[in-house]
């Protein structure tokens, strides 16, 4: 078993649970309920609902690697994931510090759950 893989997979598993539960209060209701044109309100709202599958997919994959016999694919596919969790990490850090906001890192600190992932499994992945 992959300690480190197994943490990234438990916090990613958080991660996909804050976002369903605060996002679905914070960013969908008020997403629907405001007067966005009908096709970009669809769109964004698939977009959330992508983003919440994958970030349930990227736990799940996490968990299985750290419980899974070590295989070649394994440091891969850790790889991918802690790529994929740093990519939006940086998404989320470029857009909140190109707004010009007061103590932009608290404004949206949805990095803050998503570095830690990227870090673990990149530790999980032999880094």
């Amino acid at each position: 078993m992959n300690g480190w893989l197994l943490a990234a997979g438990i916090t990613a598993s958080g991660v996909a649970a804050t976002h369903i539960a605060a996002g679905h209060r914070d960013v969908v209701r008020p997403l629907l309920s405001c007067g966005l044109a009908d096709e970009p309100q669809r769109v964004l709202h698939a977009v959330w609902h992508m983003v919440s599958a994958d970030l349930v997919l990227s736990a799940a994959a996490l968990v299985y690697l750290a419980l899974a016999d070590h295989t070649p694919a394994t440091a891969p596919m850790a790889w991918f994931v802690a790529a994929h969790f740093l990519a939006y990490t940086a998404a989320f850090l470029a857009v909140t510090l190109s707004v010009g906001w007061p103590k932009p890192l608290l404004r949206l600190p949805q990095w803050i759950l998503l570095l830690p992932v990227a870090a673990l499994t990149a530790a999980g992945a032999g880094w």
